[in-house]
């Protein structure tokens, strides 16, 4: 029962060496995050006119996000 009430503290679980919202609070984060990470997809799509311009404006981007969303999350879970 203890295991229970620690769980409903917890804005992410652990799944699959990812992290999910499992509260309100992680959904509040989540949600912005992955409208990062597709807002910087369609404009490295539509905006960067060589392949290598849009790797190097695409991969910094999500990498930095991935680090700091997997920070709170592992901290928060």
């Amino acid at each position: 029962m203890a295991q229970h009430k620690h769980n409903a503290h917890r804005w992410f679980i652990a799944v699959r060496g990812s992290y999910l919202p499992a509260s309100w609070q992680g959904w509040l984060l989540y949600i912005p995050y992955a409208a990062y990470l597709l807002g910087i997809l369609v404009f490295v799509v539509w905006q960067e006119e060589s392949l290598p311009l849009a790797v190097l404006t695409l991969v910094p981007n999500w990498v930095s996000a991935v680090i700091v969303m997997t920070w709170i999350a592992k901290r928060t879970s």
